[in-house]
C-alpha cells in the first residue's frame, strides 16, 4: 500500500522546483541517450478527432443469457494523427486536454502535433490502428502516434467503448469487443480514405498497407485480429459473455472462415492480456500468420510473461514474430505516456496513486518510451513500407569498439533489453 504524501515530501518539493518543472506532461520528449529511430521524422503533424458508428453491433451489456442478442449503433471516438503542411511561419506544437486514470482528474499534456493542419498532398501514407488497455484511452500512446505520424503513417487511436476511464462497464463487452473495434475502424477509415469521400482523409491513408499496435486487452484485441482465435473453454468462462458469443471470434469460426484480413502486414502486441487465464491454446495461437512484434516487461503480473506474452510468441509457430524484452519491468512497459503531473497527487476515489498506472518501478518511462518508438519505426518501415534496410535494426552486430549491440542504440544504452526472433514453424530462437 502507498501512503498519502507527507508534508516532508511537499516541502522537499518545493525546494526542487526543476522537479515540477519537468513534469510539464511532454509526450513527445526524445532524451539524448535514445536509440536512432526514436527521433522524429521529417513531417509536421497534424491531429484531428472523428466520430464513427458501427451500426447493428450485438450489445453484451444488454444481452441476457439464452436471449437474441440485443444490437445497437456503437459509437467510438477516434483520434487521428497525420503528416501535416503548416502554413509559413507557424509553430509546431499544441495541447491535448485528457481525462486520466482517475476520472475526476484531468491533465493537459503537450505535443508537436497542431489540431486541424492541413494533410500533405503527395500521396498516401500506410494505416496504423492503436487500441488501448483496460481502462485507457486514445491518448495513453500519444508518444508514439506522434512520433509515427512524424515519419509518413496515418495513426488512428480509438476510444474503446465501456473501456476507457470514464465509462468502464462489464468486463464482457471488453472482451467481446476489441477485435470488432479494430476492424470496424480498419474499414471505416478505407470508406473515408476513398475518393469522393469528402473527409480530409480522401487519399491520405493507404488502407491496404495497415498495422496494428495493442497494448494489455489492446493486444488481446491484436492477437485476435491477426488469427489467434480464442479457446473453447473461453467462451464459457464467467467473465465472458453470454451464450458462448465469444465464438465469433473463436478458433474454430477463424479456421473455417480463413478471416484475417490481408490489409493488415503487421502488428505490434504489447504485454497482450489473455493468455495466462486461457483465452489462447496453442491450437488457436497457430492461426497467426501475420508478422507480430511481441512487446512486454519480464515481470509483468497482469498480462504475464512466460506464462502470458513471452508463451503467445512461442506458440504462434506459424508466423515470422519478435519478442522484445524489458527485464525486470512490469506491465507498463513501454506504451503508456510518461505519467501526468495531475496524477501525482493520492486519489481517494482510487485508494491509491494513479501514477502508477502509468509508471514502472524499475524503468524510466521515457527511456521505455523512446524504445518502442525506435522498433516500431523500424518494424513498419519494414512492412509496411517495404524498407529492407530496417530489419538490420533487429540484428546484433558490433559497433566500432568491437561492442555487440543492435544497430541505432548507443554504448551501454541497451542494457536490460532482450530481442528474441522465430520464422514460421519455429518454437523461437535465441536472444538477437
Amino acid at each position: 500500500m502507498m501512503a498519502r504524501p507527507t508534508l516532508s515530501v511537499v516541502f522537499l518539493a518545493a525546494l526542487m522546483p526543476g522537479v515540477v518543472v519537468a513534469q510539464n506532461n511532454r509526450v513527445d520528449v526524445v532524451a539524448p541517450m535514445a536509440p536512432e529511430l526514436a527521433a522524429y521524422g521529417r513531417y509536421d503533424i497534424g491531429v484531428r478527432t472523428l466520430e464513427a458508428t458501427d451500426r447493428n453491433r450485438i450489445d453484451i451489456l444488454n444481452t441476457a443469457p439464452g436471449s437474441e442478442p440485443a444490437r445497437y449503433d456503437r459509437r467510438l471516438t477516434l483520434e487521428v494523427w497525420y503528416p501535416a503542411t503548416l502554413p509559413a511561419g507557424a509553430r509546431a506544437g499544441g495541447e491535448y486536454h485528457v481525462v486520466t486514470r482517475d476520472p475526476s482528474v484531468t491533465a493537459t499534456l503537450f505535443g508537436k502535433a497542431v489540431r486541424d493542419a492541413a494533410a500533405v498532398k503527395i500521396g498516401s501514407f500506410p494505416l496504423v490502428i492503436v487500441s488501448h488497455g483496460y481502462p485507457g484511452n486514445r491518448f495513453l500512446m500519444s508518444h508514439l502516434t506522434e512520433n509515427l505520424a512524424s515519419k509518413g503513417f496515418v495513426v488512428v487511436a480509438i476510444d474503446h467503448r465501456d473501456s476507457t476511464y470514464d465509462d468502464q462497464k462489464n468486463f464482457a463487452s471488453t472482451l467481446y469487443n476489441r477485435p470488432f473495434d479494430q476492424l470496424f475502424v480498419l474499414n471505416e477509415i478505407a470508406r473515408l480514405s476513398g475518393a469522393g469521400s469528402g473527409s480530409f482523409l480522401s487519399g491520405l491513408a493507404d488502407t491496404d498497407r495497415v498495422g496494428l499496435i495493442g497494448y494489455s486487452m489492446g493486444g488481446y484485441g491484436v492477437v485476435n485480429v491477426v488469427g489467434g482465435g480464442y479457446s473453447a473453454a473461453a467462451e464459457t468462462f464467467p467473465i465472458s459473455p453470454p451464450d458462448r458469443l465469444l465464438a465469433d471470434r473463436g478458433a474454430a469460426r477463424l479456421a473455417a472462415n480463413g478471416s484475417v484480413d490481408p490489409r493488415i502486414k503487421a502488428a505490434i502486441a504489447i504485454a497482450p492480456w489473455g493468455m495466462q487465464t486461457g483465452f489462447w491454446d496453442a491450437a488457436g495461437l497457430r492461426g497467426i500468420r501475420t508478422p507480430v512484434l511481441f512487446v512486454a516487461g519480464s515481470a509483468d503480473e497482469v498480462a504475464g510473461y512466460e506464462k502470458g506474452t513471452k508463451a503467445i510468441y512461442q506458440a504462434a509457430v506459424n508466423a515470422d514474430r519478435y519478442l522484445l524484452t524489458y527485464l525486470n519491468a512490469n506491465h507498463n512497459a513501454g506504451a503508456p505516456i510518461p505519467a501526468p503531473a495531475e496524477t501525482y497527487t493520492y486519489s481517494a476515489a482510487q485508494k491509491s496513486f494513479p501514477f502508477t498506472h502509468y509508471a514502472d518501478a524499475v524503468w524510466d518511462s521515457t527511456r521505455m518510451n523512446n524504445i518502442l518508438q525506435h522498433f516500431a519505426t523500424a518494424y513498419f518501415d519494414l512492412y509496411l513500407k517495404g524498407d529492407q534496410s530496417s530489419r538490420a535494426y533487429f540484428e546484433l552486430s558490433p559497433d566500432e569498439k568491437g561492442v555487440v549491440a543492435w544497430k541505432g542504440f548507443q554504448p551501454r544504452t541497451a542494457v536490460g533489453l532482450t530481442l528474441e526472433h522465430a520464422g514460421p514453424s519455429s518454437q523461437g530462437s535465441g536472444p538477437r
